[in-house]
């Protein structure tokens, strides 16, 4: 079957941009095939600097021929309504027409058939509008016509394309249509210094060969396998090892099409500057990768380039030109290291009054005491010692303030970490600068010395805190303040150092204060009202109950306010933690089971996981299986004579009406399990539980295969259905056995 070969030529496309676009010219140009009835075999999608490339093949040469059926007016119908048929179905008359037999009367039907179009002229067709609404980020005119509204926008000035269509034994037909006067053909061109000339091809295993004999890789994969393979080999040939940057691989693979490598070097002086400083410095402004000795792991006064050409001098002025740009650089940076230094991070603190973190939620210093404050409090809790957790709150946002952070923020924390050991600070109060931003993402680690955690909850909970009591809560995919991933790392803390928090106290206090601060209350008994009145009645009613304590309609009305947010918070909270737990694993079944018995409160994030977990190896063995196995039997049981006599059967079985040993010993074995199971939940023995719930298997089984529940005698059927809830209950000490599958 026949091949397309599609490469638009242009300038150069921005690094960023080139694997987004091969990605969306292959979706968009394989959905409209698929749409024109025309489906493919398979398509893949290439970018270099300078081109965008599709190649799909098994293409069919035509379309299929179309026949439709269109119902008409009913026989005997209004001219009007005849005429408006034979006009839309193209008909001479109705003796074309064939008559469709129908209780409710006849009806004309009109048979067309469209014949397919050669797939070619479908190209034609679809390819040019492709083109002009290819989704850029952003797009430019140029030329004569870019003055003109209708003038084609692309990228870069895109100066040709080639299109051929046709099977591989075949001279492929070029696809002809017309693009604002941008060539289309067969011709492209190679690598714009080594090869430049213009070349011919047929189709895509001809157009690769030919583009690799000008000097140019097609495969963004390809030019990054030779530039890393390269890369290791000319440091390890010096003794040296490459420090790996998979992000900025990916970079420079889209800076050049046919990749050399060559070494550079700088003054050993630099090396005084710390090795992120000088690694953030090559790679933002030169786009070259850092050398460091394999022995210390230290950098070393070494940089490997990426150039886009075979220089005549084997690369000298290359080399020559990077290094007088990096020595630029890094004599900056060096400048701005030894400048933050002169100053400590202490002494930069009073800076903070004058910035604001939100219009909210005040200033920065407003921000850094009420983390102080916070994380003094979490200190005692995680086994952080309260004076050093002060004093590294305090400091922990310093850094930002800072002449090396203010060039490479990505170097936040990490500066204030080094800076804070200059000064002759504690080597916790130092690491927590640098780890109470963590975790920053899924591979990220989390902080586990004390001082650290105390404050990166602290600082995580207070951001919560904050947007939540001003409502700038995430919604749907807009998160701008980063709250899911906030809640995610206070989730990863505390699963991650068994860390346990009173969270429904701290939170509740620090909604209500940071409501107040935002939106102080000055209103009467109906505001009260009115704030009840937006949540459920049972809700309102513990609210009210609750409120009791407070003397004031003010107390009870923040005291409402406060407690709606944080359950409000809670179940965002939850959902993340959900999310969390199936993102490593857990069954979704399990955690809904779990999550099932009620809302997140207080210490349950360790709670929930380690009964989940508990819950899940339980299930594994022939015990958890076949209990299962007899809870959804009774429960379908249950749901069938529910519906049936329209009631439940709550309420303890009477054990004067058990006819039956098995009757009994499933009552008994009920009574016995039940206290058991709950008090191993109380004391968070969560595998004590399920070897409790395991007693009810022999006795379930047994009930099952000898009693008869739907009993003759009404009074022993209701009793044996009470006893079948009395097994759903038992069940829910450990979970909502309804939410399991099979």
């Amino acid at each position: 079957m026949p091949d397309l070969l599609l490469e638009l030529f242009s300038e150069e496309i921005p690094a960023r941009m080139q694997a987004k676009a091969a990605e969306d010219l292959r979706r968009i140009v394989t959905d409209r095939l698929v749409a024109e009835g025309l489906v493919y075999e398979g398509a893949k999608a290439f970018a270099t600097p300078r081109r965008l490339t599709l190649t799909v093949h098994g293409i069919p040469a035509r379309q299929s021929d179309l026949k439709q059926e269109r119902k008409g007016p009913r026989v005997g119908g209004a001219e009007a309504a005849i005429q408006g048929f034979l006009k839309a179905t193209g008909l001479a008359s109705l003796d074309e027409a064939k008559i469709q037999r129908d209780p409710k009367g006849d009806f004309y039907i009109a048979l067309t058939e469209k014949p397919g179009k050669p797939t070619v002229d479908v190209l034609a067709e679809i390819l040019p509008l492709i083109i002009r609404t290819f989704p850029w980020p952003k797009q430019m005119r140029w030329g004569e016509q870019s003055i003109k509204s209708s003038a084609l926008t692309w990228v870069r000035p895109l100066h040709s394309i080639v299109a051929t269509f046709g099977i591989e034994t075949e001279e492929p037909e070029v696809v002809q249509f017309d693009l604002s006067g941008v060539s289309v053909g067969q011709t492209t061109y190679g690598h714009r210094f080594l090869a430049p000339d213009a070349i011919q091809v047929r189709r895509f295993d001809d157009y690769v060969a030919k583009l690799q004999a000008a000097k140019v890789v097609l495969d963004p994969e390809r030019r990054k396998e030779i530039i890393l393979a390269d890369a290791r080999q000319l440091t390890f040939a010096q003794g040296y090892e490459l420090v790996e940057d998979p992000a900025l691989l990916d970079e420079v693979a889209g800076l050049v099409e046919w990749p050399v490598v060559l070494m550079g070097s700088f003054d050993k002086d630099f090396l005084s500057i710390p090795d992120e400083v000088i690694r953030a410095t090559i790679r933002a402004n030169q786009k070259c990768f850092v050398v460091r000795d394999p022995k210390t792991q230290k950098l070393t006064n070494k940089f490997v380039i990426t150039a886009n050409i075979e220089a005549s001098d084997g690369g000298t002025a290359i080399i020559a030109g990077n290094e007088r740009v990096i020595r630029a650089r890094l004599s900056d940076a060096k400048f701005f290291y030894e400048t933050d230094l002169k100053t400590k991070l202490e002494d930069r603190l009073p800076k903070f009054e004058q910035i604001v973190f939100h219009e909210k939620l005040g200033t920065q210093a407003e921000r850094i005491k009420r983390i102080a404050r916070l994380a003094g409090e979490i200190a005692p809790l995680v086994g952080a010692d309260p004076a050093k957790t002060a004093r590294a709150a305090k400091l922990a946002k310093a850094d930002l303030l800072t002449e090396v952070v203010g060039e490479f923020p990505e170097l936040q924390g990490l500066m204030g970490k080094y800076y804070a050991l200059a000064h002759g600070e504690d080597t916790s109060v130092a690491a927590a600068s640098e780890d109470h931003w963590k975790p920053q993402g899924q591979g990220d680690s989390v902080p586990t010395d004390p001082v650290s955690v105390a404050v990166a909850l602290a600082d995580k909970l207070d951001t919560l805190v904050g947007f939540w009591a001003i409502d700038e809560k995430p919604t749907g995919s807009k998160d701008p303040f980063a709250l899911r991933r906030a809640v995610l790392g206070v989730i990863r803390i505390i699963l991650e150092n068994g860390t346990r928090l009173p969270f429904q106290d701290f939170l509740t206090r620090l909604i209500g204060e940071a409501q107040d601060r935002v939106s102080p209350f000055n209103g009467d008994e109906e505001d009260l009202n009115k704030l009840l009145a937006s949540v459920s009645k049972e809700f309102a009613d513990s609210l009210r109950a609750s409120g009791a304590v407070f003397p004031t309609v003010a107390e009870r009305y923040r005291s409402a306010r406060a407690i709606i947010a944080y359950f409000s918070f809670v179940q965002f909270v939850a959902e993340r933690l959900k999310f969390y737990l199936r993102e490593r694993g857990a069954r979704h079944d399990l955690v809904d089971a779990v999550f099932a018995l009620g809302g997140l409160y207080g210490d349950d994030f360790l709670m929930v996981t380690r009964r989940i977990q508990a819950l899940g190896k339980f299930l594994e063995s022939d015990d958890g299986k076949n209990l299962l196995a007899g809870y959804k039997r009774a429960a379908n049981i249950l749901a069938i004579e529910e519906k049936k006599d329209k009631r439940t059967f709550d309420g303890a079985p009477d054990a004067a009406l058990f006819k039956l040993d098995e009757e009994k010993a499933l009552a008994k074995a009920i009574a016995e399990v039940r206290p058991e199971a709950s008090d191993a939940v109380a004391r968070e023995d969560f595998a004590g539980a399920m070897t409790a719930m395991a007693k009810l298997r022999p006795a379930v089984d047994a009930f099952f295969d000898k009693v008869k529940v739907n009993d003759d005698d009404a009074a022993v059927r209701e009793n044996r259905l009470k006893l079948l809830n009395e097994i759903r209950a038992a069940t829910r000490a450990v979970a909502d056995f309804s939410k399991i599958q099979d």
